[in-house]
């Protein structure tokens, strides 16, 4: 058993444990004030930077909550999961806690998360739609969208001129095609540039776009596995022949966090899918490559077409002693100056439809993509178990591009194994 499905088991125990209890804990002063000291689990905001950032921000918020004190626990989102089971499992959660697209579910259907005083009709006027769902559960909102964290096609401009070609892939065929020709290996077939890169970006947030793309889905209406659906074959299908048979990429070639940036910067892929803050690592890099306008972006589609929208969401702990001082502190969070900072910081996408005009929006093109294309995003998730399944993806993923076993195979299996989590609850 992995780490990511033991600590899943331990917040089920954990939760399990609290959700019978009840009410704030003792000592709180209940929901018609917003006062007392509340502690803030936080993955964003991250070095000395973003403290800097964040403490700034809650200056402001004192200001206008002065009986509210805010404590804050810095950490990443790889030891989130079992900072927040471990809060759990001690009997004193965190009153505030910022989690990821998909996570509400499994806290929520555990009575870990309190139900905030929002409507799903007044948030979609002034969020996205799109990214108000994945902080709703069984029709009731239990969390606000900081910011967003997206993922569709980015391309160099000047390789397509090279190559002939006058604009991005429509569908999966050309998606195919022009990986194959846009893909360079030298006398001896070493590979010198990967037509199409699908492999430094994270396995699962590659897949699910191109499923997305396909027509599929992830889970059905009544939660049942729904990715290994003929669109979800279709999609690792694509993943597969882009490696095994047009080898328009190899294993190794093109790795995130690699010196001189991502591989669309340093010449070694010409297309790729990708997270929006590529952009923000070509600033960083290559500059001259936005200055010449050699960047450009595309919806991933086939028969519809996709973007992934993952995030960062404010939650309120069911347990908290100081409730109103929490819901304060979440709703503070997602509006206009903290979000905008904080989105800022990472190069991501305001969740907040107001933001579209702001200055670092207006300057930054891959987060203009990402918000014109809204519409069209979809999220992870969507059944309690979802932490328990989300970390078998990549293997899966693998096992196919490897060869070990077909896509279908491989799908098929997670599957099984994903409603086998499911039906445990």
């Amino acid at each position: 058993m992995g780490k990511t499905r033991v600590l899943a088991a331990a917040l089920v125990t954990a939760l399990l444990a609290t959700a019978g209890c009840g009410g704030p804990a003792p000592g709180g002063k209940g929901d018609d004030r917003e006062a007392g000291t509340i502690r803030l689990l936080t993955p964003i905001f991250e070095g000395a930077d973003g403290k800097k950032i964040l403490e700034d921000q809650l200056k402001t918020f004192k200001d206008s909550h002065p009986k509210v004190t805010v404590e804050v626990d810095y950490t990443s989102y790889a030891k989130l999961n079992e900072k927040l089971t471990t809060s759990i499992a001690s009997g004193r959660p965190y009153d505030v806690m910022l989690m990821g697209v998909g996570w509400i579910p499994p806290f929520a259907a555990k009575g870990a998360l309190a139900p905030l005083d929002e409507q799903k009709s007044d948030l979609s006027q002034r969020f996205y739609e799109r990214a108000v769902d994945p902080g709703i559960y069984d029709g009731k909102v239990y969390g606000l969208p900081i910011m967003l964290d997206t993922r569709f096609g980015l391309y160099r401009k000047d390789f397509f001129a090279e190559a002939g070609l006058s604009g991005p892939p429509r569908n999966f065929a050309e998606l195919r095609d022009y990986a194959r020709k846009l893909t360079k290996r030298d006398a001896g077939g070493k590979l010198t540039r990967a037509g199409l890169d699908i492999l430094s970006n994270d396995l699962r947030q590659t897949f699910l776009p191109l499923l997305w793309a396909n027509g599929g889905d992830l889970f059905t209406a009544d939660g049942k596995p729904a990715f290994n659906s003929e669109a979800g074959v279709g999609a690792l299908q694509l993943m597969t022949d882009v490696i095994r048979t047009d080898r328009s990429e190899d294993f190794g070639f093109t790795q995130s966090g690699a010196a001189g940036g991502p591989p669309l910067a340093q010449g070694r892929a010409a297309m790729m899918i990708g997270h929006n803050n590529v952009w923000q690592a070509i600033q960083e890099t290559a500059p001259d490559l936005i200055k010449q306008d050699k960047i450009g972006f595309f919806m991933i589609a086939n028969e519809r077409p996709a973007l992934f929208q993952g995030g960062t969401i404010g939650t309120v702990s069911a347990k908290s002693a100081h409730p109103a001082a929490a819901k304060a502190l979440v709703k503070f969070l997602a509006s206009d100056k903290p979000s905008l900072a904080a989105n800022e910081q990472r190069g991501n996408v305001p969740a907040l439809k107001s933001l579209a005009t702001s200055e670092y929006v207006t300057g930054n093109k891959a987060v203009q993509f990402a918000m014109e294309n809204m519409d069209s995003a979809h999220s992870e998730g969507g059944v309690p178990a979802w932490l328990e399944i989300r970390g078998d993806f990549k293997a899966t993923v693998e096992s196919a591009l490897l060869g070990k076993k077909t896509p279908k195979q491989a799908l098929d299996e997670l599957a099984t194994t994903a409603q086998s989590a499911i039906a445990k609850g």
